[in-house]
């Protein structure tokens, strides 16, 4: 399995772009956002990937963030969404967007996805929002688009000039305030719902004001 990817952009496709990794070419393919914000051919880059095998297919995915590749994974668990729906939900919503419409259960949200309909966008919410806050719990890590050596990574590194250290991992605020309400008591469901209306009304908001803001959703009301 690969799973990451650090090398230079060689060009971007409409759908991929393609990374020169000490002279092996890799065509990763992206969402319209995450292409967006890589930088031009001849510019160094790291991704995440995925790879998907099929009988006659290869095809390598690729993500800025961990959270994001786990936020592919899970889409494709959902009958009915391939590789091609879950990036359009991901480069729609964008990793923090797929889990406010979870746990809020906006079906409509997933559904402003290019190519995806009613029926599919309600499944995924049915399927899934009891286990979005496992993924928001994960937190974001720093974007892999910095210069970086050019190797894979496929478990133990291979033979290459030393790493870099990597980026150390830092919890968002949703995480966080995800983590203050279970360790209130609070069930991951209830939890990450308050926590996605919270960061929906603010999205700016820190930790504490998250808290704040759904322990306020979460009272009992009347």
């Amino acid at each position: 399995m690969i799973g990451r990817i650090a090398g230079r952009i060689v060009y971007h496709g409409e759908d991929h772009v393609l990374i020169d990794v000490q002279g092996v070419g890799y065509v990763v393919y992206c969402s319209d956002r995450v292409r967006a914000g890589l930088p031009g051919a001849g510019e160094a880059t790291a991704l995440f990937t995925d790879l998907l095998v099929r009988e006659d297919l290869l095809q390598l995915f690729g993500f800025p963030t961990l959270v994001e590749k786990e936020w592919f994974r899970l889409l494709l668990s959902v009958q009915g969404v391939g590789a091609k729906a879950a990036l359009a939900i991901l480069g729609t919503l964008g990793p923090d967007g797929v889990s406010r419409a979870l746990a809020l259960g906006d079906w409509a949200a997933i559904k402003a996805a290019r190519g995806i309909g009613p029926k599919t966008a309600q499944r995924v919410v049915n399927e899934l929002k009891d286990k979005a806050p496992a993924i928001m719990a994960m937190g974001v890590v720093e974007p892999a688009d910095t210069p970086a050596p050019e190797v894979i990574e496929v478990g133990p590194a291979t033979a290459a000039p030393a790493p870099k250290p990597a980026a150390p991992r830092r919890s968002s605020a949703q995480a966080e305030a995800l983590s203050a309400l279970g360790n209130l008591g609070y069930g991951p469901s209830e939890a990450a719902s308050a926590v996605a209306e919270a960061a929906g009304a603010d999205p700016e908001a820190d930790t504490a004001s998250l808290i704040r803001a759904a322990l306020k959703l979460l009272a009992p009301k009347g």
